[in-house]
């Protein structure tokens, strides 16, 4: 099926006729005053080329490279059969703390310490590339929670912009409930019964305008489920010059406040310890039953402008290597 992008440039077809029947060209200013016998020869020479410049087939190879050249403007497709994708999936949002705590190295990976912002995207990665057919978001917070990536199936591109990501890029502080309330405006628009929300953070809310719980409640009003991950190992062993310590990394974080904002959204609290705890809380987010969307089609389209342009220039090219031949 042929489909024009801008059909509506086949109304410059008639302007070369109406320039030429609306704004003739200059008439000469007639006979020269004075002759000159031996310039009659060049005069007959002159009245020859003329003749051969407006012989009638010159004038329809202009056209027909003019009606080329607009063919071209209009920007032709070929659009082929529709083809359907059907879509399944949630619209589903990760919001990732970037405090300054996340820096804590209490998570182990190959006997060796790492922070908890690393171990997140080792494990967050391969919870993305699984979700198939799901609008994926991310946001980042710290004093203060930005959109980083809006809801794509461009699963890519959220893994990469979620990698690039670096602890305090957001401020040293900790808004939990502003990072809430920024998914519900995102997803509050969305045509969809399905709207997820993944909050890990490993602190508790020490910045922001709006509070976690309020946040929550607003979120339920919006049929916004909430789950929640509290990262952070309990215990850890930290070598000073007095010897071997137990320390509490995770001593600031708030457990009660995660649990209330999963309840009151119909989400759940999970605690992640270590990486093999995270990676089995990612496995059960992954077992959410994806909700049939409304059907996509996609038609495929293929330019054809170059065509007729190409075809144009080569006859303007000929007729302006014939007029040099002439002269």
């Amino acid at each position: 099926m042929m489909h024009f992008v801008w059909p509506w440039l086949w109304l410059i077809l008639p302007l070369p006729w109406i320039i030429r029947r609306f704004f003739p060209a200059a008439k000469s200013s007639g006979q020269a005053a004075l002759i000159v016998p031996f310039l009659q020869d060049f005069n007959v020479a002159q009245s020859q080329q003329t003749t051969q410049s407006n012989k009638p087939w010159t004038l329809w190879l202009a056209i027909l490279a003019w009606c080329l050249l607009v063919l071209a403007s209009t920007r032709p497709q070929w659009l082929g059969e529709p083809i359907e994708q059907g879509v399944s999936g949630r619209d589903l949002m990760l919001a990732v703390d970037l405090s300054g705590s996340m820096k804590e190295q209490d998570f182990i990976v190959n006997n060796q310490a790492i922070d908890r912002l690393t171990a997140t995207k080792a494990v967050a990665n391969e919870f993305i590339e699984r979700r198939v057919g799901d609008r994926l978001g991310l946001i980042l917070f710290g004093t203060n929670a930005y959109l980083q990536t809006p809801l794509t199936f461009d699963r890519k591109t959220v893994q990469i912009l979620l990698n690039e990501s670096v602890i305090g890029l957001a401020g040293g502080g900790t808004a939990i409930g502003d990072a809430i309330g920024l998914a519900v405006k995102r997803l509050q628009d969305q045509q969809t019964d399905s709207r997820v929300l993944i909050l890990l953070t490993d602190g508790a809310n020490t910045a922001g305008e709006v509070s976690p719980i309020k946040a929550a409640e607003i979120a339920a009003q919006h049929h916004l489920k909430i789950y929640t991950i509290g990262i952070g190992a309990d215990e850890m062993i930290v070598r000073s010059f007095f010897g071997n310590q137990r320390v509490k990394p995770s001593r600031d974080l708030d457990e009660k406040t995660l649990t209330a904002i999963a309840e009151k959204t119909g989400g759940q609290y999970f605690r992640a310890r270590n990486t093999e705890e995270l990676k089995q809380i990612y496995q059960l987010l992954d077992e959410l039953e994806p909700v049939e969307k409304d059907k996509q089609f996609f038609r495929p389209r293929n330019e054809l402008f170059f065509w007729p342009l190409g075809a144009a220039l080569f006859l303007a090219a000929l007729l302006s290597l014939m007029r040099i031949r002439w002269t």
